[in-house]
């Protein structure tokens, strides 16, 4: 049963970066695609990131491209997503999610992912 654990959040004002990390135990990430999900209060659970399991193909939402960057380390089975000029519209409960069945792929809703962590809040004050 893959284990997934993410870290990294906390409260930073506009402008600044943070770096997420997700650790996964329990299986071999190679074997997964990665994504990361955000949810904000009173919103759906939304797609930020995606990559597919040799990392040579990402897929990031509109509103972070150019500021966000996903990879991976399948050696050390962690996931990152490194969030950079930051903005108040970026706070939200960051989720990590493995996908088991498309793993060469970009899975861009939620069901298509087998696993979750827990989360990690990000807050971006103005």
């Amino acid at each position: 049963q893959m284990q997934l654990v993410e870290s990294g959040g906390g409260l930073v004002q506009a402008g600044g970066s943070l770096r997420l990390s997700c650790v996964a135990s329990g299986g071999t990430l190679s074997s997964y695609a990665m994504g990361w999900f955000r949810q904000a209060p009173g919103k759906e659970r939304e797609v930020v990131a995606a990559i597919g399991w040799t990392g040579s193909r990402v897929y990031l939402t509109d509103p972070v491209k150019g500021r966000f960057t996903i990879s991976r380390d399948n050696l050390k089975n962690m996931v990152f997503l490194q969030m950079n000029s930051l903005k108040p519209a970026d706070t939200a409960v960051y989720y990590c999610a493995a996908d088991a069945t498309t793993p060469w792929s970009t899975p861009r809703t939620a069901n298509e992912y087998d696993y979750w962590g827990q989360g990690t809040q990000v807050t971006v004050s103005s």
